[in-house]
């Protein structure tokens, strides 16, 4: 029988530093809270119809299986001696970054779902459905997912065209989330003061809180990224790293896949009352019994 040769895929650090210990543990942890932030506000919204029932929390929803996806990912991507870019050392054929694709499409949904919402109440009410928002962010794994397996059957100077023009589109997108953000900032709030107090204007202003402090920590974590990207395109060079574990913009781009469901917790109470309710309270309960059961054994 012929023996099989199975090469196991090596750690990203080999422990020979402090500074290598400190990197895995770094990466554990931050995938490990992307995994249960993100998770949580997916159960949360999930399994309570009345967040359910409002579109923002279904872009919420959205962007938080997709952080989740990441946090899953990031174990493997940045625990072990991957690298992403070309040429792939180790790679996913670009499935784990995709994930972020998936955020940044649905976050440019969300911002035009919130401008239409406020600046033109009557049309949103009358074409925006419940179905129609669900079919958008439906939309947007599927023409991510849709352009990475085109780019994957193609021959490789056509799959560099369509890496080419992916990396312009992030650009335009960038620039139009930019400029919806600050239009929504001074739109927005003139419509908010000359609606009377109560509970339609306080969600209004929470889902545009949300919105507008995601964008600008998209715009933090991802900025150093985008300027590298946009650099390298324009000199043809690029910056050598050993792999995606050392490689700071790459580490500055997943971590909003950990800042977005903190901030969703962040800023909407019934967010963090549904995630409690849902997730939390059962597992400390179910620690505080187990707890209670242990020191009455121990009593007896």
């Amino acid at each position: 029988m012929a023996a099989t040769n199975m090469s196991l895929v090596p750690l990203c650090v080999d422990f020979s530093s402090p500074e290598d210990y400190f990197l895995f543990i770094f990466h554990v942890l931050a995938g490990l809270g992307t995994v249960l932030l993100a998770g949580s506000v997916v159960c949360g919204i999930s399994h309570t119809r009345a967040l359910r029932r409002q579109h923002r929390f279904i872009f919420m929803l959205n962007t938080s299986i997709s952080d989740t996806c990441t946090g899953c990912g990031s174990f493997y991507q940045f625990l072990f001696d991957v690298r992403e870019d070309f040429p792939s050392k180790n790679g996913t054929y670009y499935i784990i970054p995709s994930f972020l694709g998936v955020n940044i499409m649905t976050f440019l949904f969300a911002q035009f779902d919130r401008y239409f919402a406020i600046c033109h109440p009557f049309f949103y009410a009358r074409f925006i459905s419940t179905k129609v928002v669900v079919c958008v962010n439906v939309y947007s794994w599927l023409h991510v997912f849709s352009q990475l397996f085109i780019q994957h059957m193609v021959p490789l100077s056509k799959a560099v065209d369509i890496a080419v023009f992916s990396r312009i589109s992030l650009s335009f997108i960038i620039f139009i989330k930019m400029s919806m953000t600050v239009k929504l900032l001074v739109v927005a709030r003139y419509q908010l003061m000359r609606e009377p107090p109560g509970p339609e204007r306080d969600s209004k202003r929470e889902s545009l809180l949300i919105i507008i402090v995601v964008v600008v920590a998209f715009l933090f974590f991802w900025g150093p990224n985008i300027v590298y990207i946009i650099v390298s395109s324009l000199t043809g060079k690029q910056m050598r790293v050993k792999n995606d574990a050392s490689d700071l913009t790459k580490i500055l781009s997943r971590m909003n896949a950990l800042c977005t469901p903190t901030l969703y917790l962040w800023a909407s109470p019934s967010l963090r009352a549904s995630v409690w309710k849902t997730v939390w309270s059962k597992i400390c309960c179910c620690r505080t019994n187990r707890g209670l059961v242990w020191g009455e054994q121990t009593k007896n």
